[in-house]
């Protein structure tokens, strides 16, 4: 079995609903997506993945869908009033936990073809979420 991984790093705001702690305040995060995609046999080219394709879908995704953004429950209450204000939000019919950001990554990540296996997100240098498909 091969395997390659890439990394993407990028920001992102959220705040956790129905949670009694300090993560019920917005707040932000310098998050890595890590995905490790596999295959038992190389293409043409002796690769699993491209990693410049890795990056122009899944890190452009996540370019164009969650950096930078505030990352919400949709039934969160401030969601009407930051959208009044014209900031930049993904919403999520969940909690926007590192669990559910890593899920969403390796969904991208599936929808496009790729034989992803795993998908880390990292929300702080020693905390993160993995998921497998």
């Amino acid at each position: 079995m091969f395997r390659v991984t890439r990394e993407i790093d990028f920001c992102y705001g959220h705040r956790l609903m129905n949670y009694d702690g300090k993560c019920r305040y917005l707040h932000g995060h310098n998050g890595r997506a890590v995905i490790a995609i596999e295959a038992e046999s190389l293409d043409d080219r002796g690769m699993v993945l491209d990693f410049s394709d890795i990056k122009r879908v899944v890190s452009g995704w996540i370019d164009d869908h969650l950096d930078h953004r505030m990352l919400l429950n949709r039934s969160d209450p401030i969601v009407p009033v930051l959208e009044k204000m014209g900031e930049p939000l993904f919403l999520l019919d969940a909690n926007p936990t590192a669990e559910n950001i890593a899920k969403l990554i390796h969904d991208c990540a599936t929808q496009h073809g790729f034989p992803i296996v795993e998908t880390q997100l990292w929300e702080t240098p020693h905390c993160y979420a993995t998921y497998h498909g």
